[in-house]
């Protein structure tokens, strides 16, 4: 982070290293964060961007994966207000014109890694923004409840419940689906 604060002008190189070590992690964040995988990739580009033109500012205080978790949030909140209320249709059939990916071949514990992995993002996906977001932010970024309160601009208390309701509607849908999955033999 030092290195990238105080790099000369036009030399990127130590941000770029900040950029590969987190921006996985802010992508998945983004598409968790907005239900949106089109627009992660998007938002987590704008997310760096900001970072890279507030990095003048960065007092330290926390570590850069806590101030870029900040930065990201906000700019995934304030995205989430601007498309309030809109709704976009796709044009097309869906999947019509895409390549279909090529898939590799993969040990059998990375498939079901994946799968529980893609189960995890269909849930969070099902939940309200009103229990998603806060789980998010809490469980995935670890977000004080504090820290989660003053973000969304709610008390304490709404924070800390919406966590736990969040948490259990996750469970009860999460172990629903477990049970639904036919047993090998």
């Amino acid at each position: 982070m030092e290195a990238a604060k105080s790099a000369p002008e036009g030399d990127m190189r130590a941000f770029e290293r900040l950029v590969r070590l987190y921006e996985g992690r802010v992508k998945a964040n983004c598409r968790h964060l907005t239900r949106s995988i089109d627009d992660a990739e998007d938002l987590t580009q704008e997310v760096f961007v900001k970072a890279f033109f507030g990095i003048s500012r960065f007092e330290g205080r926390a570590s850069f994966k806590t101030w870029i978790q900040r930065i990201k949030v906000n700019h995934c909140l304030n995205f989430l207000k601007k498309k309030e209320g809109k709704t976009f249709v796709p044009f097309g059939e869906p999947g019509e014109g895409e390549p279909e990916p090529a898939v590799e071949p993969v040990a059998e514990q990375q498939v079901e890694s994946g799968e529980a992995r893609q189960t995890i993002a269909v849930i969070l996906d099902e939940l309200p923004d009103t229990l998603r977001i806060p789980l998010v932010m809490c469980d995935v970024d670890q977000f004080s409840y504090q820290e989660i309160a003053d973000t969304l601009g709610i008390g304490l208390s709404a924070a800390k419940m919406r966590i736990k309701r969040g948490r259990e509607e996750f469970r009860k849908r999460f172990g629903s689906r477990e049970q639904t999955v036919p047993a090998e033999g």
